[in-house]
């Protein structure tokens, strides 16, 4: 299923689209007071999360419901990691987090193979559970349980709001075990992330504002002075600095992407198919 169809675990009813061009960071979706934006600050002090979706899973590919059913990484979803902590490894996270469920594990993994960061396991960061729906496709969803597919509510499932806490909270404690200026890893699942990010933005978690997460993207939140804000989402690379030339050279050729500090990672997304966010992680 793709994105468009439908956002992870949350509903696409009659409010989907109100809010989907409002900058998700702003003063009022934040819930504070109106205050003048003023310029742009830097993020020396403030902690940033990146919120890394797993990689490719066969249910993902069949278009099944996971939740959270313990499903592995497949091929192509254990190169989308490898790939991806590549780019993640060159922000030299100080701290990675991740859901117990296997495929955001093996996810976690790659980044710790490269970084020496060990992974500290989290059972908030799972997947919206999906009770009798998961390991259905979506064409069964849809055919079974028509009334509960229109409003995408599992009828034994776990409720949005409950995730949408459960995943803020944890955060919230990730963020807390940071200094200022210092980034952490948090590897979960999409409606998790989605959730979460609506919990801490003031969204509406029950309407899509935010869209889905491709498997192996990722989104980065900021904090500072308790403030929350949405830097990037749905990403799946880094900043590319043009490189000085080199005497002799043509410069950077075809799919390479110069890092901070003069790595050179493929470029994201090369020869690795992509699938995007659905429902059910």
């Amino acid at each position: 299923m793709s994105e468009a169809e439908r956002d992870p675990g949350v509903s696409a009813g009659p409010e989907a689209e109100q809010g989907a061009g409002a900058g998700a960071g702003s003063e009022a979706e934040l819930g504070t007071a109106a205050v003048g934006a003023g310029p742009e600050r830097t993020s020396g002090g403030a902690v940033k999360l990146v919120l890394w979706r797993h990689g490719q899973t066969r249910w993902n590919a069949e278009r099944r419901f996971q939740g959270q059913s313990d499903v592995r990484l497949d091929a192509i979803g254990d190169q989308q990691a490898q790939r991806a902590a590549r780019l993640l490894a060159s922000l030299r996270p100080y701290a990675i987090y991740s859901s117990d469920l296997m495929r955001a594990v093996g996810t976690a993994d790659r980044l710790a193979e490269l970084t020496g960061v060990a992974v500290r396991l989290d059972k908030d960061l799972r997947e919206r559970h999906g009770g009798s729906w998961e390991g259905l496709t979506d064409v069964e969803i849809r055919t079974r349980y028509p009334a509960a597919y229109a409003a995408w509510i599992p009828p034994d499932g776990e409720p949005v709001a409950t995730v949408a806490e459960r995943a803020a909270d944890a955060f919230e404690r990730v963020a807390d075990s940071l200094a200022a200026g210092a980034l952490a890893v948090v590897v979960s699942h999409g409606a998790a992330i989605s959730l979460g990010i609506s919990r801490l933005l003031g969204l509406p978690e029950n309407a899509r504002v935010l869209g889905g997460l491709d498997n192996c993207a990722w989104s980065v939140l900021g904090r500072r002075a308790g403030r929350w804000r949405l830097l990037e989402h749905n990403v799946g690379t880094l900043p590319e600095p043009v490189a000085e030339p080199q005497p002799g050279s043509a410069g950077p050729q075809g799919g390479g992407s110069v890092l901070q500090g003069g790595g050179s990672v493929p470029r994201a997304g090369a020869g690795v198919p992509k699938t995007q966010g659905r429902a059910g992680d």
